[in-house]
């Protein structure tokens, strides 16, 4: 499978992330309700399994847990070995067993079931990559409720929404193709897909169904 000309660039992902891993909790901060809303949104059960698809420092996995119960498990997924330490202290700083990793690009990685949920949060470069998209939701369920937040560019006349999206982009993904729909390649696998637009403007949260189709890439 030829990678897309539009994918992102990995490896400057990659050096983003290394340089932000030790101050990436602290700059998530203010959008922690726009992750609470997206978790709520996933519509979890007790004794799910649910996808943490570039999860970061492990900041869903509370709230993930919380939901899912000790039954449920999750799987976060994390290319940048600097975010995924952060994570892993997590995890043994809170005693949960039931939170399995993955150090590999999205591409590539795999899950030892189907899983019910999964979550994209802030994860631009991911979800303009059709190969990690297709791979994600292909270790979903039919049926699974995903989720997706993140920025996006606000209306041409919202300079200042639009600025501040742009200052933001630029120093935490690698290109900003597709910022005018970043759930793009994510809705062609969705049914009832509901796309909402934050307070903020320049930030949406997309959910959806898995339909159950076929690999479209």
């Amino acid at each position: 499978m030829s990678p897309s000309p539009h994918c992102p660039d990995r490896q400057m992902a990659l050096e983003q992330y290394r340089r932000r891993a030790s101050v990436y909790d602290s700059e998530l901060l203010a959008f922690e309700p726009i992750r609470l809303r997206a978790i709520d949104r996933l519509k979890l059960t007790p004794g799910a399994v649910v996808m943490d698809v570039g999860c970061g420092t492990g900041l869903s996995f509370a709230p993930l847990l919380q939901a899912v119960g000790r039954g449920g498990h999750i799987i976060g997924i994390e290319q940048c070995p600097e975010m995924l330490n952060q994570a892993c202290a997590r995890v043994a700083q809170q005693g949960w067993p039931n939170v399995t990793l993955q150090n590999t690009p999205a591409e590539v990685s795999s899950t030892p079931t189907q899983a019910d949920a999964a979550l994209f949060h802030f994860t631009h470069d991911i979800l303009r990559n059709p190969q990690a998209v297709d791979n994600v939701v292909h270790g979903l369920k039919r049926g699974a409720h995903v989720v997706a937040a993140g920025l996006q560019w606000s209306q041409p006349w919202d300079w200042v929404t639009n600025w501040c999206v742009m200052l933001s982009a630029m120093y935490s993904v690698s290109s900003m193709e597709g910022l005018d729909q970043p759930w793009a390649y994510l809705a062609k696998y969705l049914d009832a897909l509901e796309v909402s637009t934050e307070p903020m403007g320049g930030i949406y949260i997309a959910s959806g169904v898995v339909a159950g189709v076929d690999r479209l890439v």
